[in-house]
């Protein structure tokens, strides 16, 4: 599904190239629960980032689906983004002037789906996190853990190939942070879906099939399980 080849991050400080990434190569197949973890500043944010176009890397060559995603413009790169791809980010990235209903539901906007077709997958999205009582309030209106279900909420909602979530459950108490994470072993098990997750947590951490460790911007270790 995803293949990273001698992908490197840097910024031009001075006369000197001060890597984030460093000659980073990793495939991913269809189907995987991976793992990323690391100490804060080992590149685990920017290495999600780039794979999911978020971000482009200095080097290398990434390609997504067969498709080389170094060579695509910008036009292109987000097409391939709103078909395949849906994330949850740490800090939430909603759109405060939009309701709860309104955040949700803009994923399906993007990909063109139907009015009613949108009501019934909001309506299915609300009733799965337990958040119909709050679909008409803003986010500032709510709690960091119910923002966050928001975003877990908006991310899955157009049914993405790919997951990638950053700290997913950082904000969440551990019941609410455990409940996600069940959640996300379902998706991957169950529908398919192929997760890039990165974490601080080692119990979520086992949750994947994989653990990646990042030190320094390099792969440290990788193991399957």
């Amino acid at each position: 599904m995803l293949s990273l080849q001698h992908i490197s991050k840097y910024y031009q400080v001075g006369g000197n190239k001060n890597f984030v990434i460093n000659d980073i190569s990793l495939d991913v197949d269809e189907g995987e629960f991976v793992s990323i973890m690391g100490p804060s500043g080992s590149g685990k944010s920017t290495l999600l980032n780039i794979i999911g176009m978020l971000d482009d890397p200095s080097t290398g060559y990434h390609y997504f689906v067969d498709q080389p995603v170094h060579q695509m413009k910008e036009k292109q790169r987000s097409a391939l983004y709103k078909q395949y791809i849906g994330f949850v980010f740490q800090a939430y990235h909603l759109i405060d002037e939009l309701t709860v209903y309104e955040n949700i539901e803009t994923p399906l906007i993007y990909q063109d789906v139907k009015g009613s077709e949108r009501k019934a997958m909001v309506a299915d999205m609300l009733d799965r996190f337990n958040i119909v009582g709050k679909k008409d309030l803003f986010p500032a209106q709510l709690s960091g853990g119910q923002q966050q279900l928001v975003g877990i909420a908006r991310a899955l909602i157009a049914k993405p190939k790919l997951l990638l979530a950053d700290e997913p459950t950082g904000n969440l108490n551990s019941k609410q942070g455990e409940e996600i994470m069940e959640l996300f072993r379902k998706l991957n098990k169950e529908d398919g879906v192929t997760i890039i997750q990165v974490t601080h947590s080692e119990k979520n951490a086992e949750y994947g099939s994989r653990i990646i460790n990042l030190l320094d911007g390099r792969v440290e270790s990788s193991k399957k399980f």
